[in-house]
Protein backbone atom coordinates (compact mmCIF):
# COMPACT_ATOMS: atom_id res chain seq x y z
CA UNK A 1 0.00 0.00 0.00
CA UNK A 2 1.34 3.58 -0.63
CA UNK A 3 0.55 5.60 2.19
CA UNK A 4 -0.58 9.29 0.86
CA UNK A 5 0.42 11.75 2.95
CA UNK A 6 -0.26 15.78 3.33
CA UNK A 7 1.46 18.35 5.27
CA UNK A 8 0.43 22.04 5.83
CA UNK A 9 -0.94 21.97 2.79
CA UNK A 10 -2.11 25.53 0.96
CA UNK A 11 -3.85 26.34 -1.57
CA UNK A 12 -4.98 30.03 -3.31
CA UNK A 13 -6.81 30.52 -6.50
CA UNK A 14 -7.02 34.03 -7.95
CA UNK A 15 -5.39 35.36 -4.84
CA UNK A 16 -8.17 34.34 -2.73
CA UNK A 17 -6.72 31.44 0.25
CA UNK A 18 -8.60 28.03 -0.37
CA UNK A 19 -7.10 25.79 1.68
CA UNK A 20 -4.79 26.47 4.35
CA UNK A 21 -2.45 24.20 6.26
CA UNK A 22 -4.19 20.94 5.97
CA UNK A 23 -2.83 17.57 7.15
CA UNK A 24 -3.77 14.46 5.66
CA UNK A 25 -3.23 10.99 5.95
CA UNK A 26 -4.37 7.92 4.56
CA UNK A 27 -3.75 4.27 5.34
CA UNK A 28 -4.01 0.59 3.87
CA UNK A 29 -7.81 -0.62 4.35
CA UNK A 30 -9.08 2.60 5.72
CA UNK A 31 -11.74 4.61 4.58
CA UNK A 32 -11.53 8.46 4.95
CA UNK A 33 -14.84 10.73 4.73
CA UNK A 34 -13.79 14.54 3.96
CA UNK A 35 -17.12 16.32 5.06
CA UNK A 36 -17.50 20.12 5.23
CA UNK A 37 -20.35 22.65 3.98
CA UNK A 38 -20.59 23.86 0.20
CA UNK A 39 -16.99 26.24 0.13
CA UNK A 40 -15.29 24.05 2.39
CA UNK A 41 -12.67 22.88 0.22
CA UNK A 42 -13.18 19.09 0.38
CA UNK A 43 -13.21 19.08 -3.74
CA UNK A 44 -10.14 21.14 -4.05
CA UNK A 45 -8.09 19.13 -1.75
CA UNK A 46 -9.03 15.52 -3.62
CA UNK A 47 -7.65 17.71 -6.74
CA UNK A 48 -4.63 18.47 -4.69
CA UNK A 49 -4.10 15.04 -3.72
CA UNK A 50 -4.62 13.56 -6.93
CA UNK A 51 -1.92 15.42 -8.96
CA UNK A 52 -4.73 17.38 -10.36
CA UNK A 53 -3.27 20.89 -9.28
CA UNK A 54 -0.30 22.02 -7.29
CA UNK A 55 -0.03 23.14 -3.65
CA UNK A 56 1.19 26.60 -3.03
CA UNK A 57 2.65 25.33 0.06
CA UNK A 58 3.35 22.21 2.28
CA UNK A 59 4.14 18.67 1.17
CA UNK A 60 2.50 15.95 -0.32
CA UNK A 61 4.11 12.58 -0.51
CA UNK A 62 3.52 8.94 -2.04
CA UNK A 63 5.07 6.57 -0.45
CA UNK A 64 7.40 8.64 0.95
CA UNK A 65 8.05 10.14 -2.26
CA UNK A 66 6.79 13.60 -3.76
CA UNK A 67 3.60 13.52 -5.64
CA UNK A 68 4.63 16.20 -7.84
CA UNK A 69 7.74 14.25 -8.94
CA UNK A 70 6.01 10.92 -10.29
CA UNK A 71 5.39 10.35 -13.65
CA UNK A 72 1.73 10.66 -14.25
CA UNK A 73 1.79 6.82 -15.53
CA UNK A 74 3.19 6.07 -12.27
CA UNK A 75 0.59 8.31 -10.07
CA UNK A 76 -1.94 7.04 -12.29
CA UNK A 77 -0.59 3.22 -11.56
CA UNK A 78 -1.50 4.50 -7.53
CA UNK A 79 -4.22 6.75 -7.32
CA UNK A 80 -6.87 6.73 -9.23
CA UNK A 81 -9.03 10.01 -9.16
CA UNK A 82 -12.72 10.03 -9.28
CA UNK A 83 -14.20 14.14 -9.90
CA UNK A 84 -17.59 14.93 -9.81
CA UNK A 85 -19.74 13.57 -12.65
CA UNK A 86 -18.30 15.64 -16.24
CA UNK A 87 -19.92 14.91 -19.08
CA UNK A 88 -18.59 12.67 -22.25
CA UNK A 89 -18.87 14.69 -25.44
CA UNK A 90 -18.05 11.87 -28.01
CA UNK A 91 -20.44 8.44 -28.28
CA UNK A 92 -18.52 5.23 -26.17
CA UNK A 93 -19.72 2.25 -24.88
CA UNK A 94 -20.30 1.39 -21.42
CA UNK A 95 -17.90 -1.49 -21.87
CA UNK A 96 -15.18 0.95 -23.73
CA UNK A 97 -15.01 3.70 -21.38
CA UNK A 98 -14.67 1.47 -18.12
CA UNK A 99 -11.77 -0.20 -19.78
CA UNK A 100 -10.02 3.40 -20.25
CA UNK A 101 -9.31 2.71 -16.07
CA UNK A 102 -6.77 -0.02 -17.13
CA UNK A 103 -4.57 2.31 -19.13
CA UNK A 104 -1.90 2.93 -16.95
CA UNK A 105 -1.45 -0.29 -16.50
CA UNK A 106 -0.35 -0.91 -20.43
CA UNK A 107 2.24 -0.13 -22.34
CA UNK A 108 1.47 2.46 -25.41
CA UNK A 109 -0.51 0.70 -28.14
CA UNK A 110 -0.84 -2.55 -26.02
CA UNK A 111 -4.05 -4.45 -26.15
CA UNK A 112 -5.81 -5.66 -22.74
CA UNK A 113 -4.55 -8.64 -21.83
CA UNK A 114 -6.89 -11.44 -20.12
CA UNK A 115 -6.12 -10.22 -16.75
CA UNK A 116 -7.71 -6.82 -17.65
CA UNK A 117 -10.48 -8.37 -19.51
CA UNK A 118 -11.20 -10.28 -16.45
CA UNK A 119 -11.10 -7.14 -13.99
CA UNK A 120 -13.28 -5.07 -16.74
CA UNK A 121 -15.96 -8.39 -16.46
CA UNK A 122 -15.73 -8.33 -12.49
CA UNK A 123 -16.40 -4.78 -12.06
CA UNK A 124 -18.82 -3.96 -14.58
CA UNK A 125 -20.52 -6.54 -12.34
CA UNK A 126 -19.98 -5.36 -9.15
CA UNK A 127 -21.41 -2.00 -10.54
CA UNK A 128 -24.63 -3.27 -11.82
CA UNK A 129 -24.02 -2.10 -15.28
CA UNK A 130 -24.11 -5.57 -17.09
CA UNK A 131 -27.64 -4.19 -19.03
CA UNK A 132 -25.67 -1.24 -19.95
CA UNK A 133 -22.18 -2.28 -21.16
CA UNK A 134 -22.98 -2.16 -24.79
CA UNK A 135 -25.20 1.48 -24.41
CA UNK A 136 -23.42 4.83 -25.34
CA UNK A 137 -22.70 6.35 -22.35
CA UNK A 138 -24.21 10.06 -23.67
CA UNK A 139 -27.71 7.99 -23.87
CA UNK A 140 -27.43 6.72 -19.46
CA UNK A 141 -29.21 9.06 -16.64
CA UNK A 142 -27.23 10.50 -14.36
CA UNK A 143 -27.44 7.97 -11.87
CA UNK A 144 -25.95 5.43 -14.54
CA UNK A 145 -23.25 7.71 -15.74
CA UNK A 146 -22.20 8.00 -12.07
CA UNK A 147 -21.82 4.08 -11.67
CA UNK A 148 -19.65 4.07 -15.13
CA UNK A 149 -17.09 6.27 -13.23
CA UNK A 150 -16.92 4.42 -10.46
CA UNK A 151 -16.23 1.50 -12.43
CA UNK A 152 -13.73 3.72 -14.47
CA UNK A 153 -12.07 3.89 -11.05
CA UNK A 154 -12.28 0.71 -9.51
CA UNK A 155 -11.13 -1.08 -12.71
CA UNK A 156 -7.96 0.99 -12.29
CA UNK A 157 -7.05 -1.34 -8.93
CA UNK A 158 -5.12 1.54 -7.82
CA UNK A 159 -3.58 1.70 -3.74
CA UNK A 160 -5.72 4.53 -3.64
CA UNK A 161 -9.09 5.87 -4.68
CA UNK A 162 -10.32 9.87 -4.25
CA UNK A 163 -13.80 9.80 -5.24
CA UNK A 164 -15.68 12.96 -5.01
CA UNK A 165 -19.25 13.00 -4.14
CA UNK A 166 -19.68 9.43 -6.11
CA UNK A 167 -23.37 8.86 -4.54
CA UNK A 168 -24.74 12.11 -4.75
CA UNK A 169 -26.67 11.12 -8.45
CA UNK A 170 -27.92 7.66 -7.22
CA UNK A 171 -31.08 6.57 -5.69
CA UNK A 172 -31.00 5.49 -1.87
CA UNK A 173 -30.29 1.43 -2.78
CA UNK A 174 -27.58 2.59 -5.02
CA UNK A 175 -25.70 4.84 -2.95
CA UNK A 176 -26.03 2.06 -0.67
CA UNK A 177 -24.04 -0.26 -3.11
CA UNK A 178 -21.76 1.90 -4.04
CA UNK A 179 -20.72 2.66 0.02
CA UNK A 180 -20.44 -1.42 0.26
CA UNK A 181 -18.39 -1.81 -3.03
CA UNK A 182 -16.13 0.37 -1.36
CA UNK A 183 -16.10 -0.46 1.63
CA UNK A 184 -15.15 -4.11 -0.07
CA UNK A 185 -12.06 -2.18 -2.08
CA UNK A 186 -10.78 -1.05 1.24
CA UNK A 187 -11.60 -3.97 3.02
CA UNK A 188 -8.86 -5.55 -0.14
CA UNK A 189 -5.98 -3.45 1.51
CA UNK A 190 -6.65 -0.28 -0.79
CA UNK A 191 -6.97 3.07 0.62
CA UNK A 192 -10.39 5.63 0.15
CA UNK A 193 -10.96 9.03 0.21
CA UNK A 194 -14.24 10.34 -0.41
CA UNK A 195 -16.09 13.47 0.09
CA UNK A 196 -19.56 13.16 1.45
CA UNK A 197 -22.25 15.48 2.07
CA UNK A 198 -24.41 12.49 3.72
CA UNK A 199 -23.16 12.96 7.38
CA UNK A 200 -24.92 9.34 8.01
CA UNK A 201 -23.59 7.69 5.00
CA UNK A 202 -20.02 9.14 6.19
CA UNK A 203 -20.63 8.01 9.68
CA UNK A 204 -21.60 4.29 9.08
CA UNK A 205 -19.38 3.81 6.12
CA UNK A 206 -16.18 5.43 6.92
CA UNK A 207 -12.95 4.54 9.38
CA UNK A 208 -12.46 7.94 9.91
CA UNK A 209 -14.10 11.47 9.29
CA UNK A 210 -12.25 15.20 8.63
CA UNK A 211 -14.44 18.30 8.93
CA UNK A 212 -13.20 20.79 6.56
CA UNK A 213 -14.47 24.56 7.24
CA UNK A 214 -13.50 27.89 5.50
CA UNK A 215 -10.42 25.78 4.20
CA UNK A 216 -8.99 24.43 6.88
CA UNK A 217 -9.67 21.49 9.47
CA UNK A 218 -12.54 21.84 11.81
CA UNK A 219 -11.99 18.04 13.64
CA UNK A 220 -10.83 15.25 12.35
CA UNK A 221 -11.33 11.24 13.94
CA UNK A 222 -13.95 8.84 14.47
CA UNK A 223 -17.60 9.96 13.89
CA UNK A 224 -18.31 10.06 17.70
CA UNK A 225 -15.41 12.75 18.30
CA UNK A 226 -16.13 14.67 14.84
CA UNK A 227 -19.74 14.73 14.74
CA UNK A 228 -20.64 16.65 17.85
CA UNK A 229 -23.18 19.45 18.50
CA UNK A 230 -20.12 22.02 18.75
CA UNK A 231 -18.74 20.86 15.23
CA UNK A 232 -21.98 20.68 13.39
CA UNK A 233 -22.96 24.19 14.56
CA UNK A 234 -19.63 25.59 13.79
CA UNK A 235 -19.51 24.16 10.25
CA UNK A 236 -23.38 23.61 9.30
CA UNK A 237 -25.49 25.74 12.02
CA UNK A 238 -27.07 22.52 12.37
CA UNK A 239 -27.77 20.57 15.42
CA UNK A 240 -28.17 16.83 16.30
CA UNK A 241 -31.88 15.58 16.74
CA UNK A 242 -33.06 13.77 19.57
CA UNK A 243 -34.63 9.86 18.43
CA UNK A 244 -37.59 11.39 20.15
CA UNK A 245 -37.63 14.08 17.46
CA UNK A 246 -40.04 12.39 14.93
CA UNK A 247 -41.91 14.19 11.84
CA UNK A 248 -45.61 13.49 11.14
CA UNK A 249 -44.75 10.43 9.23
CA UNK A 250 -42.76 8.32 11.91
CA UNK A 251 -39.70 9.33 10.27
CA UNK A 252 -36.71 11.05 12.30
CA UNK A 253 -34.46 13.50 10.76
CA UNK A 254 -31.31 13.21 12.42
CA UNK A 255 -30.06 17.10 11.96
CA UNK A 256 -32.06 20.15 12.50
CA UNK A 257 -31.37 23.92 11.70
CA UNK A 258 -30.17 26.15 15.09
CA UNK A 259 -32.17 28.85 14.95
CA UNK A 260 -30.89 32.73 15.76
CA UNK A 261 -31.87 32.81 19.10
CA UNK A 262 -30.11 29.42 19.88
CA UNK A 263 -26.73 30.80 18.68
CA UNK A 264 -24.21 31.19 21.59
CA UNK A 265 -23.56 34.72 21.49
Amino acid sequence: MSHLIGRGLGFKRAGQSILEQIDLHIEAGEMLGLIGPNGAGKSSLLRLLAGVTEADTGTLTLAGKPVSQLTPKSRAQQIAYLPQLTEIAWPMSVERLVSLGRLPHLEDWQQATPEDEAAIEKVIHQTDLTAFRNRPYNTLSGGEQARVQLARALVTEADILLADEPVSALDPAHQLDVMALLQAYVQAGHGVIIVLHDLALAAHYCNRLQLLHQGRTLAEGQAEQVLTDHHLEAAYGIAINPPAAQSGHGFALPWRRIEADEKEP
